[in-house]
Parts: structure tokens; sequence; C-alpha cells
């Protein structure tokens, strides 16, 4: 990914976090020389000292067939992005684009039966145990969880190489930055909105 010296984050708490906050990717191979790709909730976790996103997919899927012949994944995770007007600042410009990206490189492999079976439950567990009726692994039927099972296939990628872009209008002054946080807070879209938010924080 292209990332010009301002807008590079190389902190990698900072970046696991933010794929924490942003979890659903798009994983990226190659079939015979064509990229294709697929949308997924991913989890990350670390295991004797290695990282790795964890996730399934559909069986029918067949992009997981290609996870042995790719000798590298891309996994793609973005978070708000805004239009900028150039009007917005105090002198004359042309208008961009902010935006928050990661990219992941790795090498993926098929998760066993019980590996499987334990990303479920966590990624059960992360977006059901603050409702008010989880629907969590343990209170599922046999029945339920053993068609579903044949119906997946997990697997994991161990990563090799984070990138991130946070293009955040790093490279104006205060006083155009502060004024882009105020004129996105009074967009209607909630991107905009989101990327308001995320700017004031970084103040």
């Amino acid at each position: 990914m292209y990332i010009p010296k301002y807008y590079k984050i190389t902190d990698f708490n900072e970046m696991k976090e933010f794929v924490q906050k942003n979890s659903f990717g798009t994983i990226v191979t190659t079939k015979k020389g064509k990229p294709i790709a697929t949308h997924l909730p991913l989890g990350l976790s670390e295991k004797d000292g290695d990282n790795f996103l964890t996730g399934h997919m559909a069986y029918g899927n067949p992009q997981w067939r290609t996870f042995e012949t790719s000798e590298d994944v891309l996994v793609m995770f973005q978070g708000p992005h805004a239009y900028i007007s150039s009007s917005w600042y105090e002198h004359e410009n042309v208008p961009t684009w902010n935006y928050q990206a990661v990219h992941v490189y790795g090498t993926a492999s098929i998760l066993n039966e019980e590996e499987l079976k334990q990303e479920l439950t966590a990624m059960l567990h992360k977006y059901e145990k603050h409702r008010e009726n989880p629907v969590l692994w343990e209170k599922l039927s046999p029945q339920v969880l053993e068609k579903e099972l044949k119906g997946i296939v997990g697997f994991k990628i161990k990563i090799q190489e984070v990138q991130a872009a946070y293009k955040l209008s790093q490279n104006r002054n205060e006083k155009d930055y502060l004024n882009i946080v105020h004129k996105l807070q009074e967009e209607e879209d909630v991107s905009s909105q989101q990327m308001a938010k995320v700017m004031k924080g970084r103040v």
C-alpha cells in the first residue's frame, strides 16, 4: 500500500487495536492469476509469540481452496472515511479524502475441527456477551452446531507484515485541522461524523 510519510502508522499495538475495532475485513488471494476476495468478520489472537487472524467462510466458497497455493494472503481493514472540502482551508487548494486503512499480509492454513470450535466460541462471545439474551456456543443445541459446522471452513492467517495508513489531515496547520473537524461534525452522513471523532481524538 502506498503510504506518504505524513500518514504512516508504525505502532503495531495501535494497528492491532484498529483491527479489533474494525474487524470486518476483505481477504484477497489469487486463483490462476486472478484476484478473488471475500468479506468476513475476523478475529485476532496471539499464540507462542505469533499473531493470527482467524475466521470462517462457507464450504461452497472456492476461495479457501486457494490458501494452500497462495504464497501470501492480503487482508484489508477499513475505518471511517470522509470527503474533505478544500473550502475548509485558509488557502486555496483542492479537495481530498480522509481515511484509515490497515493491510495485513500473511500465510493461511485450514483450522481443524477443535480449532474451528474455539474460533466460533470466541467470535460469539465477542459479539454476543453484552446482549440481553446472548447466543453463545454453549447455549446452542448439538443438532444446530453439527449442521452449521458441516457448512463452513475455518482458517487462520499467520501475520507476517502489517501496513497502516491514517490519512487524517496531519499535513494541515492547526487552524485548518480544527476547522476540518468542525465541518465534518456538521455533515449529515455518519462516516463524516465518525471521522471527526477520530481526528478530534488525535489532537
